[in-house]
């Protein structure tokens, strides 16, 4: 039985991959990606699927039972480059359909992520192939990435206020995708997947702080203030505005989880802050 596994040379994919070869063969794993060439460390076969590019999916899924169907990254586009991989799932012949969404994408006000998300489930609810959702929550590196500006500039910014944010590191995420690809029973099941604990952004700058032994406060800016520095720092104009929108959307609350099914799923508690900045710090 082979499993497919789209986006696998991106962070996440990359991560499933190597996880998903300590529990299965890799003859059994096939990386769907759009330059091969670019798969080559990965030690398992991979086969050209551009998710748009809807002649070449049906063919890039002969022969894969399970699908892992990482979301796309274009926001804006996921909608329409996910119905050409359903589709060609369906002609393929996929008996299951893993795939990675939003939390809480069915009520999400993030809604530049969480609309193409929800209509995604919908796609994949009505194709008639089994499926699972992994609604994912906030990677801890999607902050954690900033910490190099944040010491050049001596503070963090944003504009998520106080809003508790239930991140997880990455591992976690991939940890979880491949419990469920290995496992039994999560068929029709959707999963809301976040961390074990809440921190707002002043609590990653205090951690930060207390690693580095420098004063790195967190400065929170109103939606279009923050935007505005965003596009400074050479953001493209809407995509500013999109993250700016992402951290409002976490001070109301929208990234927000206690529900602990991530640690769960895989069996221990999710990686913590202090765990997360360290590495990220090395």
């Amino acid at each position: 039985m082979k499993t497919g596994i789209t986006g696998a040379t991106g962070r996440l994919g990359r991560l499933v991959v190597e996880k998903l070869k300590q529990r299965v063969k890799p003859d059994d794993l096939v990386a769907l990606v759009r330059s091969p060439e670019k798969a080559a460390d990965l030690g398992i076969a991979a086969r050209a699927f551009d998710y748009t590019k809807p002649g070449i999916l049906v063919e890039g899924l002969q022969g894969i039972e399970h699908l892992l169907l990482i979301s796309a990254s274009e926001v804006g586009k996921r909608k329409a480059q996910h119905q050409h991989i359903i589709e060609a799932a369906q002609k393929a012949g996929v008996k299951w359909i893993v795939y990675t969404s939003l939390l809480h994408a069915d009520t999400s006000s993030l809604s530049s992520l969480a609309g193409e998300h929800s209509a995604t489930e919908k796609l994949l609810e009505a194709s008639g192939i089994p499926y699972t959702v992994l609604r994912n929550g906030w990677y801890t590196e999607n902050y954690t990435d900033s910490i190099p500006g944040a010491l050049k500039a001596g503070a963090f910014i944003g504009s998520a206020g106080d809003g508790k944010i239930s991140w997880a590191a990455r591992e976690d995420y991939a940890e979880a995708a491949v419990a469920v690809l290995c496992g039994e029973g999560h068929a029709g099941k959707v999963y809301e997947l976040a961390g074990d604990e809440a921190h707002t952004l002043k609590d990653l700058a205090a951690e930060v702080s207390r690693q580095t032994g420098k004063d790195i406060p967190y400065r929170d800016m109103p939606e279009a203030e923050y935007a505005g520095v965003l596009i400074s720092l050479g953001l493209p104009e809407d995509f500013a505005r999109t993250v700016a929108g992402w951290d409002t959307g976490a001070s109301r609350g929208d990234l927000f989880d206690n529900g602990k099914v991530l640690s769960g799923l895989i069996g221990r508690p999710t990686t913590s802050l202090s765990d997360v900045v360290k590495k990220a710090l090395t």
